[in-house]
């Protein structure tokens, strides 16, 4: 599947947006109203510390 997405990606977008790594996840990170946490996972993508989550759906 991996293989797949990675092969879709460099054909419509080009060989420069091909990603160096694709993870599958159960569900994102959500706000209580539903807005996906964009934060945390760029903070989990660069190892960093993801900051406050006291809006993160339980």
């Amino acid at each position: 599947m991996r293989a797949s997405i990675t092969e879709h990606v460099r054909r419509q977008l080009g060989p420069i947006a091909t990603p160096a790594e694709i993870r599958v996840v159960d569900a994102l990170p959500k706000t209580r109203s539903g807005k996906i946490l964009r934060r945390l996972l760029r903070a989990q993508a660069l190892g960093q510390d993801p900051g406050d989550l006291t809006t993160l759906e339980e």
